[in-house]
């Protein structure tokens, strides 16, 4: 599927991870591991790792610490946007974004519909953009975070996708630093 150019230099990305949860830790988060290698196996570099209990405002905090942050280009979150009452991410991202891009969630819910079925409907997840960095919010299951890495983000921040990725926006930037 992924088409390279000749003239097209791969782009090496910032991402950082942040896992929203309260029930995970250090020594069993498993999708904030799972991003983190798949970011690196990318080759990306996972710059920056948190997790937060879910509280709307230590995630906002986080998120915005990160996107003032030149160095960090991509920041991938896990956890908080299930049908539950912990769901707080769309709450805590959703107001520091500058544009949204729907496309992620819906195909992201398709794709999740082809594993799972209807229990997809209980999924929010989103992406945008804030001060120059992409946020992609996904479910935290590890699966999840597997089916939105592999089947979109990983080829979107392939600078060498064709006929378009959001890597090859960051080119001019890079160039200039």
């Amino acid at each position: 599927m992924t088409k390279a150019t000749s003239n097209t230099p791969k782009v090496a990305l910032n991402c950082a991870v942040l896992t929203i949860s309260d029930t995970r830790t250090a020594a069993n988060d498993t999708s904030g591991d799972y991003l983190a290698q798949a970011v690196a196996q990318a080759g990306h570099q996972c710059v920056r790792r948190d997790i937060s209990s879910g509280n709307v405002y230590h995630i906002r905090k986080v998120i915005s610490d990160w996107v003032a942050d030149p160095n960090v280009h991509i920041i991938l979150t896990n956890g908080g946007t299930g049908f539950s009452h912990q769901k707080s991410t769309g709450a805590a991202v959703t107001p520091l974004l500058d544009m949204t891009i729907a496309g992620f969630g819906e195909l992201f819910r398709h794709l999740s519909f082809l594993e799972i079925g209807s229990s997809t409907l209980q999924s929010d997840a989103f992406a945008g953009a804030a001060n120059n960095t992409l946020i992609f919010c996904m479910p935290g299951s590890t699966n999840a975070c597997r089916t939105a890495w592999e089947r979109i983000i990983k080829e979107q921040l392939d600078s060498t996708h064709r006929p378009c990725n959001f890597a090859t926006h960051y080119l001019k930037t890079l160039k200039t630093d």
